[in-house]
């Protein structure tokens, strides 16, 4: 996989069934190693190790509902009362971040109401912190360290 602008980490890889995987210490299994995955791990590592989030406020992955349809969020921290903290959406290296992209994290905003977004191809990374009661956000250098 292609290096990408964030520290080096160490993973745990494995073969199976002639594909390559990569074990994710939030979901605690090895799962298919894709560009979108190689991504979403460099992600919840640098949250982990770098913003010092722990790894039990971290979510990778889950099924939400937007307007009846089933969507997948990539990654949201929660804060210790339950509410979303930060909400990443991440896309392999070779596809552009657009407007496009924000506005899919902003629809998928709505609903869980994070008060932080990020958005990544793991080469190029926006953060965000939305401002609820001006109805708008303020782009920021990186995502906050984690504050108990």
């Amino acid at each position: 996989m292609q290096p990408l602008n964030f520290p080096g980490y160490t993973f745990r890889f494995k073969n199976r069934q002639n594909k390559e995987l990569i074990f994710d210490i939030v979901r605690k299994k090895f799962m298919v190693l894709t560009p979108e995955e190689w991504v979403r791990q460099h992600v919840v590592h640098y949250l982990h190790v770098d913003k010092q989030y722990p790894l039990s406020l971290i979510n990778v992955e889950k099924q939400i509902i937007l307007n009846g349809l089933k969507k997948r969020y990539d990654i949201v921290v929660f804060n210790s009362d339950g509410s979303i903290h930060i909400l990443v959406e991440c896309k392999a290296p070779h596809i552009r971040i657009t407007q496009e992209t924000f506005d899919q994290i902003a629809r998928y905003n709505f609903n869980l109401n994070a008060t932080h977004l990020m958005v990544t191809n793991g080469l190029a990374h926006y953060s965000c912190q939305m401002l609820f009661d001006e109805e708008k956000y303020r782009f920021l250098k990186e995502i906050p360290e984690f504050s108990r």
